[in-house]
C-alpha cells in the first residue's frame, strides 16, 4: 500500500514537472523581440498594412500580436494557400517592431497561385477624361488568414484574417516628370496605387526615335516634324500603354481652357500622325511644329505638350481603341487632381517670314485675330489719299466761287 502512495506521489511531480516545462515552452514561444515591444499585444487591424507598387504587391504585418495569439510565422498564409511555400511570408526581426513580409508580383504565376483577386472594372470618366465612356481600373485584393493547428472540433486559438486591397486607375494625363507611387495605406481599406510613375515622354528628331530632339533658344522652325514616344518602364508586362488625346497648351498647366488638339480620339490635326498605340508598352505620334496666334507679336512661341494616358490590360486593349465611325465632341481640359499630373517639357518654336509662317488658334478661349497684306494696306493708303484730295479740291471749289460772287456784287 505504501509502495502504491509513494507510485502515485511519484507520479503526481512528474505530472506536476510536466505542466510546468510546457508554461515555460509557452512563455519561450514569444520571441525575445517582442517581450518589450508595444505591439506585443492581442491583434488589431490596423496591424497591417499595403504598398500598391508598380510591379509588386507588399504587404507588412506586425508580427508579435501573431505570437500573441498563439500562432507564428508558419502559420499566416496567403488566401488559405497551405501547400504552396510562396504563399507564406517571411519575418524581418531587424527592425521595430518586428514585422512579418508578404510580397508578390502583379504579374506572374506567384500571383495567380496564391490566388488573389485580379478584376477590372470600367467607368465613365469625369474632368479631362470625360470625353471617354470607358475608364478602366484595376482592383487586387486577397487576404491573409491564420492556420489553425488544432486537430479537435474547438479551438481556443482566435481566427486572424486580414484582408488588403489595392485599387490601380488606369488612366493617367502624362507629360514628361515621373511622379512617385502613393505611400503605403492601411490594408484593411481599399487602397490606391497608381503606375503613372513608370510612364515617361521623350520627343525625338527621327521617325526611328534614336535621336532626342533638341530645342534651340532660337526656338524650332515652323513644320518642324516632332516625333513623340510615351512608353512605359519597369512595368508588368500585364498592361499596354493606349493614348486617348495628347493636346499643347501656351502654359505648362494642363486645366486651363485654352489648348490644342493633335487627337482625340478619331479626331486629329491634318498634320498629326499616330503611328503605334495601344499594342506594346510605348505609343508614337508625330506632328508639326507650330505658333499659337496669341503669340504673334512674340520672336518665339512657346508651348507644352499633354497626353492623357491609359493602361490597358493587354487582351482587352483592342476593344479600347476609339470606333472612328462615331466623331467626338472637343471638349475643354477640365481641373487634373494634382497626383495624376505631371509639368511637362517647353517647346519653342522660332518666328519666319510672313510668307512662312503659319500659327494655329487654340480649341477654345482663343480666337485668331485676321490680319492685312501688304497690297491691301497700300491699297486702303492710295484710297484715302485720294478721299483727302477730293475732300480738298471740294473745299476749294467752293470757297473759289463764293469769292467771285462776291467781286461781282
Amino acid at each position: 500500500m505504501n509502495t502504491y502512495r509513494s507510485t502515485l506521489r511519484t507520479m503526481r511531480l512528474v505530472i506536476l514537472v510536466c505542466h510546468l516545462g510546457l508554461i515555460l515552452k509557452t512563455d519561450a514561444q514569444i520571441p525575445e523581440a517582442c517581450i518589450l515591444s508595444d505591439t506585443n499585444r492581442p491583434p488589431e487591424n490596423t496591424d497591417i498594412t499595403v504598398t500598391c507598387g508598380t510591379q509588386y504587391m507588399g504587404l507588412s504585418i506586425y508580427i508579435c500580436p501573431v505570437y500573441q495569439a498563439l500562432y507564428n510565422e508558419s502559420l499566416m498564409v496567403l488566401n488559405n494557400q497551405i501547400n504552396k511555400p510562396q504563399c507564406f511570408g517571411t519575418p524581418d526581426w531587424t527592425v521595430d517592431p518586428p514585422v512579418l513580409k508578404f510580397k508578390f508580383p502583379i504579374n506572374g504565376t506567384a500571383f495567380s497561385d496564391c490566388n488573389n483577386y485580379f478584376q477590372i472594372t470600367s467607368q465613365v470618366g469625369s474632368g479631362v477624361f470625360s470625353d471617354f465612356s470607358n475608364v478602366q481600373y484595376v482592383n487586387i485584393s486577397g487576404v491573409v488568414t491564420s492556420i489553425d493547428p488544432s486537430a479537435g472540433m474547438i479551438t481556443y486559438r482566435p481566427q486572424i484574417l486580414y484582408k488588403f486591397s489595392c485599387k490601380y486607375p488606369m488612366q493617367y494625363l502624362l507629360n514628361n516628370t515621373e511622379l512617385g507611387v502613393s505611400g503605403v495605406n492601411l490594408a484593411i481599406k481599399d487602397n490606391n496605387g497608381s503606375f503613372i510613375s513608370t510612364l515617361s515622354m521623350e520627343l525625338y528628331k527621327d521617325e526611328k526615335y534614336t535621336e532626342r530632339l533638341s530645342i534651340p533658344e532660337t526656338g524650332l522652325n515652323l513644320k518642324t516634324k516632332i516625333y513623340v514616344a510615351v512608353k512605359a518602364t519597369n512595368l508588368t508586362e500585364r498592361f499596354n500603354v493606349l493614348l486617348d488625346r495628347c493636346y499643347a497648351t501656351t502654359s505648362p498647366y494642363p486645366m486651363q481652357s485654352t489648348y490644342y488638339d493633335l487627337f482625340i480620339g478619331c479626331t486629329r490635326d491634318a498634320q498629326t500622325k499616330v503611328e503605334l498605340n495601344g499594342v506594346s508598352q510605348k505609343a508614337h505620334f508625330s506632328f508639326e511644329a507650330f505658333r499659337f496666334v496669341e503669340h504673334k507679336n512674340q520672336t518665339v512661341s512657346t508651348f507644352y505638350l499633354h497626353c492623357a494616358t491609359r493602361l490597358c490590360e493587354a487582351s482587352t486593349c483592342s476593344s479600347l481603341l476609339p470606333n472612328c465611325g462615331t466623331p467626338r465632341r472637343r471638349r475643354e481640359a477640365a481641373y487634373v487632381p494634382a497626383n495624376a499630373t505631371i509639368t511637362s517639357p517647353l517647346i519653342t518654336v522660332g518666328r519666319q517670314s510672313t510668307a512662312d509662317a503659319q500659327t494655329f488658334s487654340a480649341s477654345q478661349g482663343l480666337s485668331a485675330e485676321s490680319g492685312y497684306s501688304g497690297p491691301v494696306v497700300a491699297l486702303i493708303i492710295c484710297i484715302v489719299i485720294i478721299s483727302i484730295f477730293i475732300v480738298a479740291l471740294t473745299v476749294y471749289l467752293v470757297l473759289n466761287m463764293r469769292r467771285k460772287k462776291t467781286i461781282m456784287q
